[in-house]
């Protein structure tokens, strides 16, 4: 029977690089030995020659709960382990009421250990309802990072923070060591551009990128940081798509600030011309869909390593959230956590960049960023055995078997040149290329090493 209790062959793919033929031996959840060539004997053997072994995905952006009654975090993270996403960092904006404060962390914790299929890391928020003075529990209570918006997305659930208040947050949690994320969208000019093209009757299907102009997401951007220099805080920008974005970003890091920066994959692989062309408000996100030139852009960052992150921004809206022919009028956001990963690798893959890339970000570095990196992130000997293996096999994505709550994507018919053939998490298989296998509140939540 061996020593194991698993063991796995195939192409070990780590953030600094790629090992051929090699193999990784789990005992008790973690990995326990790894080498080349010849395997050891254990319980269960995987053997995936000829395909990728990577760490678990760490998707660092995921709403689960935006929708009340509609997903929630056991059924996305069916999804998640269909994606090769070990660990869900979800953001703290639920509806009917945002968690901030540690009551609702606690709950949402509960809500975690007895749904989720995979481990799951928490966000939380601050706001006018608990004040200043509810960080304390929060950060007692486990969150692994802060998320507040200069925009108000949505009344009481997603409330614009104002640019003082921004400041005091920020101080009051960069003695701590965690991220603060905002979402970088200025309100004042955001609102004044679709009031003018509504009043115009300028509502289709292009209006929505011409009404959300760079200027508005790069002064945002630029404000993020500037209150992080200001601060000492972890300011870090949640999802930049444009070039702007990370030269802002590289300046305050080169003056010695703690800046980060994320992009999403949908950022990368989409454009306006095709696909905001062709499914309208189904790519409506915020920031907007670019057009083409602002995403070959983007991927010159990814090239140079100079992005912190790659997440998904999931959320789960049904269809008639996205089907109004005011394009305003449409909710912002898509599924994506079963397409970050291969999509992310297809699009690595186009542009000549290396496999290690993706375990860069996809999993050690949104580990380290999110202070889970004792643990996750990598395939080295002691750290937890969250494994996935993935099929090079070409393929037009097809949602319509989705595990997620909806059966749509914006990627719908966009060719991967992988596909998820199995998800473990912490030794247990999770996900076998077709169905989960594991049970609800299999999954464990979070706590970051600092807090």
């Amino acid at each position: 029977m061996g020593d194991f209790d698993l063991v796995v062959r195939g192409r070990l793919v780590e953030a600094h690089g790629v090992v051929d033929d090699g193999w990784l031996a789990v005992r008790e959840g973690r990995v326990a030995a790894r080498g080349t060539g010849a395997a050891p004997a254990a319980r269960d053997t995987v053997d995936a020659r000829g395909q990728w072994v990577l760490p678990g995905v760490i998707d660092g952006q995921v709403h689960s709960g935006s929708q009340r009654d509609q997903e929630g975090l056991g059924w996305a993270s069916r999804a998640a382990a269909a994606g090769g996403v070990t660990v869900m960092v979800d953001m703290p904006y639920d509806d009917p009421e945002p968690v901030a404060a540690r009551a609702q962390l606690d709950a949402k914790i509960a809500q975690a250990e007895r749904d989720c299929h995979v481990d799951v890391a928490l966000f939380g928020t601050l706001n006018a309802t608990h004040g200043l003075q509810a960080a304390a529990g929060l950060i007692e209570g486990g969150v692994c990072a802060f998320k507040f918006s200069t925009f108000e997305a949505t009344p009481g659930r997603f409330p614009r923070v104002a640019e003082d208040d921004l400041y005091e947050a920020f101080r009051l949690i960069a003695p701590t060591g965690l991220a603060c994320g905002v979402h970088n969208q200025m309100q004042e000019l955001t609102r004044k551009n679709i009031a003018r093209m509504t009043e115009a009757g300028d509502t289709g299907w292009d209006a929505f990128l011409r009404a959300h102009t760079p200027l508005i997401e790069n002064l945002a951007t630029g404000i993020i940081y500037e209150i992080g220099a200001q601060t000492g805080a972890r300011a870090h920008a949640v999802h930049v798509s444009t070039s702007r974005g990370f030269e802002l970003c590289n300046m305050y890091r080169r003056a010695g600030h703690h800046a980060s920066i994320e992009t999403c994959v949908q950022y990368l692989m989409l454009n306006h011309e095709e696909h905001t062309r062709r499914f309208g408000a189904r790519t409506k996100h915020y920031p907007p869909i670019r057009p083409k030139a602002e995403v070959d852009l983007l991927w010159t960052h990814i090239a140079r390593d100079e992005c912190t992150f790659v997440s998904s921004d999931h959320v789960s809206w049904g269809l008639e959230r996205k089907q109004d022919p005011n394009v305003f009028k449409n909710a912002s956001g898509g599924p994506g956590l079963e397409t970050l990963l291969p999509a992310f690798w297809t699009g690595c893959e186009e542009h000549g960049i290396t496999p290690a890339m993706v375990a860069r970000q996809l999993c050690r570095n949104p580990a380290r960023h999110f202070l889970l990196d004792d643990r996750k992130g990598s395939l080295a000997v002691g750290y937890d055995a969250d494994i996935v293996i993935l099929a090079p096999e070409r393929h037009a994505f097809d949602p319509s078997g989705s595990l997620s709550a909806v059966q749509w994507s914006a990627f719908e018919g966009r060719e991967f040149s992988v596909r998820v053939a199995g998800t473990w998490c912490r030794g247990q298989q999770v996900y076998d290329g077709k169905r989960i296998v594991n049970n609800p509140g299999d999954g464990r939540f979070l706590r970051p090493y600092a807090a």
